[in-house]
């Protein structure tokens, strides 16, 4: 099996558009959990060509996912992998990239609301029907970061079931998706594997879609001829035509705000143009079968070498989800939601931009963590944290009399429900006063 390789990348401000890129190649993957997430380090193409982190339009990684729009000038309670926060104006959506020494990191969002980028320079064509067929344009709300995001998805059955990968869901409070017909349906997931970067999303009163009809990628060999389908840079479904260049790659993914990376294994790499928003989107063979599920691609070189999940691998994934097998990686449902802000470590947070990120726990070490509590940074309203009466600056001290003293307590002691689930909180305030109530537990943005 094949390896590739990172080396060292920084946070350069370049946006991620057709032409003008440098010649040295930098991959970057944003895969994300809520509350414990976790993102990567190749560009990831998916869901959310853009996301509202930090109102700063500072760059990030490429991902070939999706395009977000960024409403708020700063994003404070998004959610941002465990243990570091996500870049200003990084959109966790988008295509990860594979980051190389001296090679500068283009944004996540590589689009917002304004952009005006096009596909001028790359290699993609208008696709025909029968290779759009089973193909869909994936939106999502970042409800907690005032943003947006988009990508793609392939139809798995008449009535609804969609694959996609899980960045581009990631963080998201509500779902639609779109399909060739133009009917736009709500969705909601059903479960996904972060670490795999795959979901299963289902559409609410879907029937008779069309199916996308997959072949075994194991008839691959390199230069085999494939094309990409996906919603290439937020503007609707493209063909971008390529062929097999290896099988069986593994590439390491790096979040955000740390050097620790993350693995993608039997990847199946091709030398289309895939960008930003293709993310979940397929890679079809010669006879027009899916074979894989795009996940990733290089940025900052003039040649795109795009990376695709093997769909058989993706189904076996799908297949586990269906089962209800909810395990180490796998996560049925959305997770519960206590509703608070935490800050991240001073010197990220100041650097990024991200001071006061965090949801219940997420987001790296909290400025305010204590041997005695966590500190709150932002209270969401219509939470569980804003029923019992916490506020920012109050001190959480247990969950359900168990102490928590730091941000990945508190995040699992959470993480252990699911929402509905009622829960005893106790906290201090800023007079010392201790304080306990219980509450609810809320739904929250896919983690």
């Amino acid at each position: 099996m094949d390896d590739i390789t990172n080396g060292s990348h920084d946070l350069g401000g370049q946006d991620r558009t057709t032409q003008g890129v440098a010649d040295q190649p930098s991959l970057f993957r944003d895969n994300r959990m809520t509350f414990a997430a976790g993102a990567l380090a190749f560009s990831l193409l998916a869901g959310g060509l853009g996301w509202a982190w930090a109102g700063n339009a500072a760059g990030s990684s490429t991902q070939a996912s999706s395009s977000i729009t960024t409403t708020a000038p700063v994003a404070t309670g998004a959610y941002p992998s465990p243990g570091s926060a996500y870049a200003p104006g990084a959109a966790q959506g988008g295509l990860p990239a594979l980051p190389q020494d001296g090679a500068q990191r283009i944004p996540y969002g590589d689009m917002n609301a304004a952009d005006t980028s096009s596909l001028a320079g790359l290699d993609v064509d208008t696709p025909t029907d029968e290779q759009t067929a089973g193909i869909v344009v994936i939106e999502t709300d970042l409800g907690y970061s005032d943003g947006e995001a988009a990508g793609t998805g392939i139809v798995l059955t008449e009535d609804g079931l969609v694959l996609t990968n899980h960045h581009v869901v990631a963080g998201a409070t509500s779902i639609s998706v779109t399909t060739a017909d133009g009917a736009t349906h709500t969705a909601e997931l059903v479960g996904s594997d972060a670490n795999s970067d795959v979901a299963l999303l289902e559409l609410t009163n879907a029937s008779g879609l069309t199916v996308a009809e997959t072949d075994s990628a194991p008839n691959l060999t390199a230069g085999d001829a494939v094309t990409a389908i996906g919603n290439a840079l937020g503007q609707g479904l493209a063909a971008a035509p390529g062929t097999v260049t290896a099988l069986d790659q593994t590439i390491t993914t790096q979040d955000e705000g740390t050097v620790e990376g993350q693995e993608l294994s039997g990847l199946i790499e091709i030398d289309a143009d895939v960008v930003s928003g293709d993310s979940g989107g397929a890679v079809l063979d010669a006879d027009g079968d899916v074979i894989g599920l795009t996940t990733a691609a290089s940025s900052g070189t003039r040649d795109i070498a795009g990376y695709a999940i093997d769909i058989d691998d993706a189904l076996a994934i799908v297949d586990e989800i269906q089962a209800g097998s909810e395990s180490g990686t796998i996560a049925i449902g959305y997770p519960a939601f206590l509703g608070i802000g935490l800050a991240t470590d001073e010197t990220t947070a100041y650097s990024n931009g991200t001071l006061g990120l965090g949801l219940d726990g997420a987001g790296g070490t909290s400025l305010s963590t204590t041997s005695n509590g966590v500190e709150v940074a932002e209270v969401y309203p219509e939470t569980a944290a804003a029923a019992a009466g916490i506020v920012s600056g109050d001190l959480i001290t247990a969950v359900d009399g168990v102490a928590v003293a730091s941000q990945d307590e508190l995040s699992a002691a959470i993480g252990a429900h699911d929402p509905g689930d009622i829960v005893e909180i106790a906290w201090s305030d800023s007079s010392g006063a201790s304080h306990n109530a219980t509450a609810a537990l809320t739904r929250g943005p896919v983690a």
